[in-house]
């Protein structure tokens, strides 16, 4: 089984950043924390990317998984095939 893919933001260290241009207000600090908005935009591109390819991957099971009912319900001897081929992909 495939591991999930681990996240590549800091989520403490950008709410930490957050906090100090909040409560502090200095430059340093608001510019500390807008220096996250980029590393979190590609971060969201990442997650959607993984999430597209998840939904895809379960359509495509669920489509074979459907298939090989069908050919099962119509009696055909290799209904396994449309699965088995999906997850050897």
């Amino acid at each position: 089984m495939t591991e999930a893919p681990k996240p590549t933001v800091d989520r403490d260290a950008v709410r930490a950043h957050l906090e100090a241009a909040l409560q502090r207000g200095t430059r340093v600090a608001l510019w500390t924390a807008v220096a996250d908005v980029p590393v979190l935009l590609a971060e969201i591109e990442r997650q959607a990317e993984l999430l597209t390819f998840a939904r895809t991957e379960h359509a495509n099971l669920l489509a074979a998984a459907r298939a090989t009912l069908s050919a099962a319900r119509d009696g055909d001897a290799e209904a396994l095939t449309y699965l088995r081929d999906e997850v050897q992909r």
